[in-house]
């Protein structure tokens, strides 16, 4: 996201018009602000005591950051420890309701996910009854695990007690997840207020461990911890319990970093501090708090219904994080593809470089979001391990000790200088701007994406463009063989442009596909219910982008796209007149 308002770009410069300071948190929904909440099949509740809650709009609850309270990146070119001998216990895998570890299916690999996507479901997974924020919320001391490592569970409630279930995300014959673990009764207790470190406004918990859990029996997958305190409320906290190898599988690379850049629990984010100013904003961020809202917004929102739809399609996938991608390049090593899901905004330099060593290795790419790979951004040490902390100090880099004493780059847009590099080097396109909601207008119907979808050339698909939005940029970093598949004219902030779907290939026979729209996922569930933040798009919208991301998942699945898939045709300069 942008933290201000910009204008769009003169042809000859690839940077935003004018700085690009923090921008305040996107809206994309009448009234969202930071107690909206949100549930549905597609996302948990977020805080409404309905059986059914609403998620938020695009993005988040409308944060206002940048100087003067500028509304968020228009036009850019734009509990202490448990009780009662209970607090620091370890518990092991069990699967539901028996409370014992299934371990994995005889004769099968332990991260082999055929097995477990023959289980039942567990329809019940939602939230019902979030209640206010105090009333349970807790994080976990790792980002991912492996199968039978051990995280700790931090806990606070005003409760005298919770359970923890733990359902992996999948398709599950429609239930969408299944119900792998669960606690005994743990005693519960209010945690301490955050602390704030004054040097770079970081909110850190800093609670008392409550409970040690072992994974023994997980399968790799995207978890949701739901904990369930004895006076009803509920709160999720996100998990990756992560695949042991990536090769011959598409990964699904959890945008944890993003995640966190954007959480305002304990009343700062890298957008805006407790005043809601941008001057008051993080410039750092930790991993040891609890996430807001819901617990797990943007993973629902953003990411959920990407994994439902490849767990559905029966495809060989891994887990990661974007932590554990900027961790080693290991994390790709023999991938047929990677997936960044729908909002990927905030990378450091290493995950970019193993990202794009895996593309040209002959890994496919996937951008299902807009924006993604546009914050550079430095992992830095928690107070009890490393990789705990997300540092951005985005306008105000040159205060960065670290920047100062030249030993690590500055921590803002990758596009600007000092040390410019634009995504679009990488993705294809450009992020230009928020924000906008505009029709998707497909510009190439022949292109093998589209294929069975019925949509012909100028076919319109009303409202998938939006909330934030990218275009090919010619004057930018653009890959050489480039083909615009979507070219869909939009309005923002009053000035006109387009957004774009584009695809092109490397040596390696790698494939990169960008959406250039933030309303991908979402588009998914579109006129379900299932998530209440359709935007408006129906079942016909719905239709078309799921039918597409299947030809794309597939096609990606088989190994370098080149080799099985027709080559770009390079159309840049016909849509742009360059």
């Amino acid at each position: 996201m942008r933290d201000r308002p910009t204008r769009i770009r003169t042809p000859a410069v690839v940077r935003p018009a004018v700085a690009t300071d923090d921008r305040p948190e996107r809206t994309d929904r009448p009234g969202q602000g930071p107690a909206a909440h949100g549930s549905g099949a597609m996302s948990g509740g977020d805080g409404d005591q309905e059986a059914h809650p609403r998620a938020p709009r695009d993005g988040d609850a409308g944060r206002a950051d940048g100087p003067g309270g500028l509304v968020r990146r228009h036009f850019l070119g734009a509990a202490a420890a448990g009780a009662a001998g209970l607090a620091l216990a370890t518990a092991t895998g069990c699967d539901a309701p028996s409370g014992t570890n299934p371990g994995p299916v005889r004769g099968t690999r332990p991260d082999d996910l055929t097995a477990e996507r023959a289980r039942a479901g567990s329809p019940d997974w939602r939230l019902r009854a979030p209640g206010p924020p105090e009333a349970v919320e807790g994080y976990t001391d790792r980002v991912s695990v492996r199968p039978g490592e051990e995280f700790g569970l931090y806990v606070s409630t005003t409760a005298p007690g919770f359970r923890v279930s733990a359902y992996r995300v999948g398709w599950y014959g429609g239930a969408q997840a299944r119900l792998v673990w669960h606690s005994p009764r743990v005693a519960g207790s209010r945690q301490h207020r955050p602390r704030l470190l004054p040097g770079t406004r970081t909110v850190r918990a800093d609670w008392q461990r409550t409970l040690a859990v072992r994974t023994t029996g997980w399968p790799p997958g995207a978890y949701l911890l739901r904990l369930d305190a004895d006076h009803g409320h509920q709160r999720y906290v996100p998990l990756v319990v992560r695949s042991a190898t990536a090769a011959g599988r598409t990964v699904l690379m959890h945008a944890v970093t993003t995640w966190q850049a954007y959480n305002r629990w304990g009343g700062h984010s890298l957008y805006a501090g407790e005043d809601g100013s941008y001057g008051t904003r993080s410039l750092a961020v930790s991993f040891d708090r609890p996430y807001e809202a819901n617990g797990a917004e943007k993973f629902l929102v953003y990411e959920r219904a990407v994994v439902v739809l490849a767990e559905r399609l029966g495809l060989p996938l891994a887990y990661t994080t974007s932590v554990d991608v900027h961790r080693s390049p290991a994390a790709l090593r023999g991938a047929t593809a990677v997936l960044s899901l729908g909002h990927d905004e905030y990378w450091t330099p290493q995950q970019r470089a193993h990202v794009t060593r895996a593309r040209d290795t002959g890994a496919n790419l996937a951008f299902l979001g807009a924006n993604a790979c546009f914050r550079r951004v430095r992992l830095d040490p928690g107070p009890a391990a490393a990789l705990r902390t997300v540092t951005c100090y985005k306008t105000a880099y040159r205060d960065d000790p670290s920047f100062a004493d030249h030993r690590e780059p500055p921590t803002q847009d990758f596009r600007l200088p000092p040390a410019a590099d634009p995504e679009s080097s990488l993705t294809g396109v450009f992020y230009e701007g928020y924000p906008t909601d505009a029709p998707y207008v497909v510009h190439q119907p022949d292109h093998w994406l589209f294929a069975g979808t019925g949509a012909g050339r100028g076919a319109s698909f009303d409202h998938l463009v939006g909330v934030e939005y990218d275009r090919v940029t010619p004057e930018a970093p653009t890959p050489e063989q480039l083909e615009i598949i979507a070219h869909s004219p939009l309005v923002c902030a009053g000035r006109s442009s387009h957004a774009d779907s584009a695809y092109y290939t490397v040596a390696s026979g790698a494939g990169v596909f960008a959406t250039g729209t933030m309303r991908w996922v979402e588009a998914l569930m579109a006129g379900t219910g299932d998530d209440g933040r359709d935007h408006g798009m129906d079942a016909r919208t719905r239709a078309f982008v799921t039918r597409t991301t299947e030809n794309l998942l597939r096609a990606f699945a088989q190994g370098p796209a080149a080799r099985t898939r027709p080559a770009p045709r390079n159309n840049v300069a016909a849509v742009y007149g360059t």
